[in-house]
């Protein structure tokens, strides 16, 4: 199993809404940077993602549940960029902000502190571990 991050604004789509998508989940649309894609496409199914909202709040909420591999993402009129289905799987006790996250020793080499605008992200097996811990899970 792999670990990943995505990222999204709560205004646009938050944990909330994916919840509420229930056992179907939702595709994760409009991803368009090349690096991104290429996270999406080596998803796969039964891979976990931290869910981040990005820009309001600033921390990871949740656990995510990848349960569709990349396919052409339906809003991309150039046929370059892929999605996956995801579906929410376990909520955060408490929110782990990326302040804590910059904060944190073990956590200093961190695609979210390293590459921290890209929306889709590797989590190495050390880190996801931490992270649990921290947002008590």
């Amino acid at each position: 199993m792999s670990y990943w991050l995505v990222k999204s604004e709560p205004s646009v789509w938050s944990w909330d809404q994916q919840v509420a998508k229930g056992a179907k989940g939702e595709a994760w649309t409009g991803v368009r940077n090349y690096t991104a894609r290429q996270n999406l496409v080596a998803m796969k199914k039964g891979d976990l993602a931290f869910y981040y909202h990005s820009n309001e709040g600033k921390e990871i909420v949740g656990i995510a549940e990848i349960i569709k591999e990349a396919y052409p993402d339906p809003t991309d009129k150039t046929g370059k960029f892929v999605c996956v289905d995801i579906k929410a799987h376990k909520p955060f006790k408490t929110p782990v902000t990326l302040a804590a996250i910059k904060a944190d020793k073990m956590l200093s080499e961190m695609a979210l502190v390293k590459q921290s605008r890209l929306s889709v992200q590797p989590v190495t097996p050390a880190e996801w571990k931490h992270v649990c811990k921290l947002g008590g899970v």
